[in-house]
């Protein structure tokens, strides 16, 4: 599914966000916040991935992607690629089933494992910071 903002002439701002991503833009903030506390050094960015995807945005520390944020129509995607390190300790937390499944089954490239979660409401948003917690360490 391709981002909602397309024209690379036009990059998305926050009043485009609260409109395209409706409710669940609060969830989009809260996400953003709790990166910031947890890494306060962060950069953040939108990219132009091409015609075919579309806006994203990324939060990242000097050399790397912490997480991926993808605007949706009214919901958005987030996300991760863990190491080998990283996905060993969140296979041993109290994250949710659903996404060690999906770790577990994803496949492995050189720079580790990716997973994307969807994001429609706040349920996901404890685990998020989890997730977050665990890429900043690794």
């Amino acid at each position: 599914m391709i981002s909602i903002f397309t024209d690379k002439k036009v990059q998305p701002t926050n009043a485009h966000l609260r409109i395209a991503l409706a409710e669940t833009y609060e969830y989009w903030k809260e996400i953003i916040i709790l990166t910031d506390k947890l890494f306060p050094e962060n950069i953040k960015e939108w990219f132009m991935s091409g015609a075919k995807y579309g806006w994203a945005f990324r939060i990242k520390d000097k050399k790397r992607a912490l997480i991926y944020l993808l605007p949706r129509d009214s919901f958005f995607k987030v996300s991760f690629v863990f190491g080998q390190k990283a996905s060993d300790e969140l296979f041993q937390s109290n994250v949710s089933e659903i996404i060690k499944t999906g770790l577990k089954s994803a496949k492995v490239y050189e720079e580790g494992r990716s997973i994307t979660l969807e994001i429609k409401d706040g349920q996901l948003i404890t685990d998020i910071q989890k997730l977050i917690e665990i890429k900043i360490k690794y």
